[in-house]
């Protein structure tokens, strides 16, 4: 097949859905397909209002059109409910085109952190978006529950996995990277933004340090207010998989993430989670014994921070990119 992604999410930007999309993309290619693309790096762009670091396509309708017709794909993926997502949805309708579409992120629930906008209107625009997809992919069960408590239909699961290969566990000289900084760490990886909740991890109670990777709207502010936490900025490639390998607990503060991918990015590393018992963390780690899912995040983080390392590990060894991948090609269809 050719398949095509339209994403309003995609390089240079650091998230979940880039990751998901991006791994994808990869295993789809070496499963034997075609794979492109159409992200906002093509086109005008504008900063997104209250996260000026993400920036969002300007009028991307003509030359969306014609970055389709050069790639002719057999499958199209609209990843993203933005103006890259609405512009590939209007040009599959006027083309009686199949599609497929994705739910990563909770918009309404962000949407109403940031402006006095009911949940009820704004799962109303994103009904509207997915109605005619011919598959609308979720990642976990309570997701798909709840979408189809809300009215969404041609619910389909499509999982997440984890690059076992670039996370690993600690290993020589991974500890000196906190070396002369009081143990035990616990790490925060993610947006630093208000949907992510990190003040709670940052106000829970916790003898050792706290680490904060990543950059967001917040981070500024939080700084300042919590001085004693080591916040390192984003992180890439080895920086990013040493860090992760040299914690002692990942902490996930989220009551609102679809998913978690970070998640198992910490488990490959041997690094066991705390979290509050929500959809995501329930849906990936809640039957397991490699986390901690409490109310009380302080007393979470305790409790992880005794689960042995390669109980971690060998959880997430059973959750693999390629098994996502064909998860994926399952539920696309064919757009002519």
């Amino acid at each position: 097949m050719r398949i095509l992604f339209v994403t309003d999410a995609w390089h240079p930007q650091i998230n979940g859905v880039v990751r998901t999309l991006s791994t994808t993309g990869t295993e789809l290619e070496a499963l034997g397909h075609a794979v492109a693309f159409v992200g906002p790096d093509r086109f005008r762009t504008v900063p997104l209002p209250t996260y000026p670091e993400i920036r969002v396509a300007l009028t991307p309708g003509r030359r969306l059109s014609e970055e389709v017709e050069r790639f002719a794909p057999t499958a199209i993926h609209i990843a993203t409910e933005g103006p890259l997502g609405w512009a590939a949805r209007s040009l599959c309708r006027s083309r009686n085109w199949r599609f497929t579409t994705s739910y990563h992120t909770r918009f309404p629930e962000y949407v109403a952190e940031r402006a006095p906008v009911p949940l009820s209107v704004s799962y109303a625009v994103l009904r509207h978006f997915h109605a005619n997809s011919s598959a609308l992919m979720v990642a976990t069960n309570s997701l798909e529950r709840e979408l189809a408590e809300r009215g969404f239909r041609h619910l389909r699961r499509w999982t997440r996995g984890v690059d076992i290969e670039q996370f690993r566990p600690c290993q020589d000289g991974d500890d000196d990277l906190f070396a002369g900084i009081a143990r035990p760490i616990a790490l925060y990886v993610g947006r630093v933004a208000v949907e992510k909740n990190i003040e709670a991890f940052l106000e829970a109670r916790f003898l050792g340090t706290k680490i904060v990777v990543g950059d967001g709207p917040k981070r500024a502010e939080l700084a300042r207010k919590y001085p004693h936490v080591q916040f390192l900025g984003v992180q890439h490639g080895d920086a990013l998989v040493r860090t992760f390998a040299a914690a002692d607990v990942f902490v996930f503060p989220s009551r609102t993430d679809t998913f978690g991918l970070v998640m198992l990015e910490a488990l490959a590393s041997g690094v066991p989670v705390a979290a509050y018992p929500v959809a995501g963390p329930i849906d990936v780690l809640g039957d397991s014994d490699v986390a901690c899912l409490d109310e009380d995040l302080g007393y979470a983080i305790e409790q992880a921070l005794a689960i042995p390392r390669d109980r971690c590990r060998r959880f997430a060894l059973d959750h693999s990119w390629r098994a996502s991948a064909q998860q994926f090609l399952a539920n696309v269809q064919p757009c002519i």
